[in-house]
């Protein structure tokens, strides 16, 4: 049980949380032990994380787990990180259809191995009627390269004469991105002091409320995620407007 000394209004919680789950190789350094293993228990807090989410009727979660820049580390570090991702998946298969989870993959899937590709679209195909929460997994993403897809993509079809330039709007716009079918976060937690977005969702954070802690990622338990959430919950959201009382 949390030890909060707080109260969360569970009637004005996040409808979307994302979080940036940094610092697992620090955390590791710290202790002393390889950066894969702090991978694993990185892997060990998302789940509980997804779990807490779960219990609080909160409808979607995305996790930033993989990012098109992190192919530059190591190889042994990377081809760990996703020989990890491959075990968990298979693993809480059963989890994610027990519980009602909807599983949902953003990323460049070109990068991916074959094997790792089909894994994904056999348990997003097995969870896609789920809908007590939607997980979303960033992987080998970029908010950059999202964009330059939808511009391509909408290009494209502009060419072929399928789209009238003049009607390309924010609308038309969504519909080319990899989060098309869910909204844009209400809340985006960061963990290990970095105070940046560090290219993941760029378009759809525009009115997103910022959250950082300086807590490693392996070390982000419910009451830190608690602590997130009564954050968010005491921000006036305006959206540009102005509010008069």
């Amino acid at each position: 049980m949390s030890s909060c000394s707080f109260s969360l209004d569970f009637s004005k919680l996040p409808q979307h949380v994302a979080i940036i789950m940094d610092g697992n190789g620090r955390w590791a350094k710290k202790h002393g032990l390889p950066r894969i293993y702090g991978h694993k228990v990185g892997a060990e807090t998302a789940k509980k994380i997804i779990e807490k989410t779960y219990e609080l009727n909160i409808p979607y979660l995305t996790l930033f787990a993989f990012s098109k820049e992190n192919w530059g580390r190591p190889k042994e570090e990377v081809e760990g990180i996703w020989e990890l991702f491959r075990i968990y998946l298979q693993k809480e298969r059963p989890f994610l259809l027990e519980k009602g989870i909807r599983l949902k993959v953003i990323g460049d899937r070109k990068d991916l191995s074959e094997d790792l590709r089909n894994l994904i679209a056999e348990v997003e195909e097995e969870t896609k009627h789920n809908s007590r929460l939607n997980l979303c997994l960033a992987l080998s993403y970029g908010g950059r390269d999202e964009i330059l897809k939808a511009v391509k993509e909408i290009a494209q079809k502009a060419k072929q004469g399928l789209l009238d330039p003049e009607k390309i709007d924010e609308e038309v716009f969504r519909k080319h991105l990899y989060t098309q079918d869910i909204p844009d976060p209400d809340l985006l937690i960061r963990t290990s002091g970095e105070e940046r977005l560090s290219n993941f969702l760029l378009f759809q954070t525009a009115y997103t409320e910022l959250y950082f802690t300086p807590v490693y990622w392996p070390e982000f338990n419910e009451e830190e995620y608690l602590k997130a959430l009564y954050s968010y919950q005491q921000r006036e959201r305006r959206f540009g407007k102005v509010y008069e009382f």
